[in-house]
């Protein structure tokens, strides 16, 4: 099984148009209108929900960027803690996978170079931005090019380009459009390689994505001082989820300040945030939560002042429910029914469909495989 996540491939992205190629995959075999990230719907948090089948306030990754009163702070681009395993609680598919007897190969799948539960894919590639698309399919070709005792039985691959262009540039842009053609060109290289392999039709082949993406019009940012000072409570995160720490002896003060409707913004005690969320009992999760509306950022005095107010830009972590977040579904092979369609899902369902389609029972999750059966030949 292939598994490759475009970061920030929105749902309605796909067409015959800009990415053919997908779009020959969906008609194939089986696709969703959509899948409903988890909260918050940012990277990292989706990226393992996707591959444990646990919300974020289950798993323990809450956001890109965090803090923890053992481990001290978390931010994406921290490789210290991101290959610390300390900070991602669940079990990945691809430690079910091994402790199956499965080989597991990532290439920098958010997790998958931390030791968790002291078990690493048997082979891993660590996050390196400036190794094109190309190159990263060439490689996950050549591991399943390894005799059969050696070849990895779950493959998992991630692509970043398109999220980046969609932050600079918003996700209407002629850039995205683009990128959106590169990416497809990639999963054709990919869907090729496997042809010539005779690997297309005995391999499943899943493509997902993490989030969508929503525009950020211009002067669409506040800084998250003016909605509370660093006086009255520290902002843990910026961006569209907003968490707020009181300082000692002023939480009455900062609950004032924040708690309720704003103009561009709600917030909450993390005890009281929205039960559709399943969000609030992690204890990484800070006192009170603040959710941007759509359109909105919330950022940090040094990013607001690079900010340009003139440019239109594109951002996610907004309400999950919203249809600007809605993520990509779309799966071919053995396991999936030509033609199929279902209804949007929560991407929880993910996990248990992965370990449905690798023959291994999970490990507890969130998710529920009863949505997908209809896609599925064993549902037949």
């Amino acid at each position: 099984m292939v598994l490759v996540s475009i970061d920030a491939f929105r749902a309605d992205y796909l067409s015959p148009q800009d990415t053919p190629r997908l779009h020959r995959i969906a008609v194939e075999g089986a696709q969703a209108d959509g899948m409903l990230p988890s909260y918050p719907s940012l990277t990292f948090p989706n990226h393992y929900t996707l591959v444990t089948g646990l919300r974020p306030d289950r798993h323990g990754v809450i956001h890109n960027r965090m803090a923890d009163g053992e481990l001290g702070g978390f931010a994406v681009a921290d490789r210290r803690a991101v290959d610390d395993g300390r900070w991602w609680g669940g079990e990945p598919i691809w430690v079910t996978a091994e402790k199956n007897g499965i080989r597991s190969a990532s290439w920098a799948w958010p997790g998958s170079s931390a030791s968790i539960r002291g078990v690493r894919p048997n082979q891993w590639v660590a996050y390196d931005d400036k190794v094109p698309p190309e190159r990263r399919v060439d490689e996950v070709l050549g591991w399943l090019d390894a005799p059969p005792s050696q070849r990895p039985g779950l493959v998992s691959l991630y692509f970043e380009q398109l999220d980046k262009a969609g932050h600079d540039h918003g996700p209407d842009s002629p850039q995205v459009r683009r990128t959106l053609q590169e990416m497809d060109a990639a999963i054709g290289r990919l869907y090729d390689g496997l042809a010539a392999r005779g690997m297309l039709d005995r391999v499943d082949l899943v493509v997902v994505s993490d989030h969508g993406m929503a525009t950020v019009g211009p002067d669409h940012a506040i800084g998250v001082e003016q909605m509370i000072g660093p006086h009255d409570a520290q902002a843990v995160s910026d961006g569209q989820s907003i968490g707020f720490v009181p300082v000692l002896g002023r939480e009455a003060i900062a609950e004032q300040r924040l708690l309720g409707r704003h103009a561009q913004y709600e917030c909450w005690r993390r005890s009281e945030l929205p039960a559709r969320w399943h969000y609030g009992r992690n204890p990484r999760v800070p006192p009170i939560v603040c959710q941007m509306d759509e359109g909105w950022d919330a950022l940090y005095p040094d990013k607001l002042a690079r900010r340009s107010p003139q440019a239109t830009r594109g951002s996610h972590g907004f309400d999950p429910a919203l249809p600007s977040m809605r993520a990509l579904f779309v799966a071919r092979g053995p396991s999936f029914v030509p033609g199929a369609r279902v209804p949007a899902f929560d991407n929880v369902d993910v996990y248990p469909l992965l370990a449905h389609l690798l023959g291994i029972a999970p490990a507890p999750n969130d998710g529920d495989l009863a949505p997908l059966l209809p896609m599925l030949r064993t549902a037949e």
